[in-house]
């Protein structure tokens, strides 16, 4: 413990650009490692690309490569090196159940033993968390998650965002948007304190600038109502005048929020829009309807009122904006009328982190392909309460 404590001060005085140095003599000293690799995920969790000034490695796909299996388990994977004696391990790196990326080594057979492999696990989380410290004062992070450049909205909406997945032990959750490195009004936030979860999920009217700006504002005046102590209506209130001072009603927002009890599993809800939720409880999907309140900015000083709802442990809960739900196929049927319920259903043993996505996947091959005319937004959560053995959503 006070060899992991002492590669945690280092790491905490070090430069942020330096923090891969710093865990790689850590590595060395301890494991005889050799090799040492950072990938990050890019923004649209397809590839893992490595960290490096000056990039010389390819990215890998997050799927079918190992260092994706690594990032997808969340356990370390040891690939043997045949007749060498040796083996190279990848080694999740993450943040409170955010998923970031994955360290590669490559280290002696006798150093893959689980003890040795947990220690390793140790400094890989110890750089996760400084990797976030580190991204207010330097873009080496944040340039290795983009495979392609982000617009300037898309830039906008990014640094909004809480992370793309959180856990708690009374909950797991993961969140994604698509288009990538396009998206315009789509956005979720959410905030967790000792008793309660409170996730907003946002699609903000218009396109590029015009929607990232407002989304912006939206998700500020949220947070600002949230932060001053207001109940969910009165920050919808908030957020509401905020919107309609600045564009009396020519432009408006369509907001979802939910405040969770993590004690209880009570749920007050606000459905102030556009998106909408399913729930996945034992083998059954069905839509959580509430009733449908005005947007917020669209008139002035509307009232909103919450509604209320429990979640048990085993549900899983799953957000779309309309830019999922109203997807077409080809004979016009649109992907919430029954084929999401079936995606939500056929991806019940994922995690929730990996959900989002595989419902953006099958949403696409709905589609035929085509590509999307609108923001697509997918939030899972999976519900486990206190006092119940969490991660078991297959019930």
């Amino acid at each position: 413990m006070d060899r992991f404590a002492a590669v945690e001060r280092e790491l905490r005085k070090a430069a942020p650009h330096l923090l891969l140095d710093v865990a790689t003599a850590a590595l060395r000293e301890r494991y005889d490692v050799e090799g040492v690799e950072l990938r990050l995920a890019d923004y649209g969790m397809t590839t893992l690309q490595v960290v490096s000034e000056a990039p010389l490695a390819e990215p890998v796909p997050v799927h079918d490569s190992p260092q994706g299996r690594a990032f997808g388990a969340q356990e370390p994977y040891v690939e043997p090196l045949a007749g060498t004696g040796r083996a190279t391990v990848h080694l999740p790196v993450s943040v409170r159940g955010d998923r970031m990326g994955v360290l590669s080594v490559t280290a002696p057979r006798a150093s893959c033993s689980p003890d040795e492999l947990a220690g390793m696990q140790q400094i890989c989380e110890a750089l996760g968390h400084e990797i976030l410290v580190a991204e207010r004062d330097t873009d080496l992070y944040l340039l290795a998650r983009r495979a392609t450049r982000l617009t300037l909205a898309a830039e906008m909406q990014w640094q909004l965002l809480p992370g793309r997945s959180v856990t708690r032990p009374e909950f797991s959750m993961g969140a994604h948007l698509e288009p990538a490195y396009a998206i315009f009004g789509d956005n979720f936030d959410w905030s967790v304190s000792a008793h309660h979860l409170t996730l907003t999920v946002t699609n903000g009217m218009g396109k590029g600038m015009e929607a990232a700006l407002l989304t912006n504002l939206v998700v500020n005046s949220l947070r600002n109502a949230r932060r001053a102590g207001l109940d969910l209506a009165g920050q919808a209130s908030l957020a509401d005048q905020a919107v309609y001072a600045q564009h009396r009603g020519s432009l408006y927002a369509s907001v979802l929020l939910l405040r969770f009890d993590l004690a209880t599993g009570e749920v007050e809800a606000v459905d102030a829009g556009s998106p909408r939720m399913w729930r996945l409880r034992g083998r059954g999907v069905e839509p959580i309807d509430f009733d449908a309140q005005l947007p917020l900015g669209m008139f002035e000083e509307t009232e909103y009122v919450t509604e209320r709802l429990v979640v048990e442990p085993g549900d899983r809960l799953l957000i779309g904006s309309d830019g999922v739900y109203d997807g077409a196929s080809k004979a016009g049927e649109r992907y919430g009328e029954r084929a999401l319920a079936r995606s939500l259903s056929a991806h019940r043993l994922l995690p929730s982190e990996q959900v989002p996505l595989a419902v953006l996947r099958d949403l696409r091959d709905y589609r035929s392909a085509a590509p999307l005319d609108d923001d697509a937004l997918v939030v899972c959560l999976d519900w486990f309460g206190r006092g119940s053995s969490a991660g078991d959503v297959s019930a």
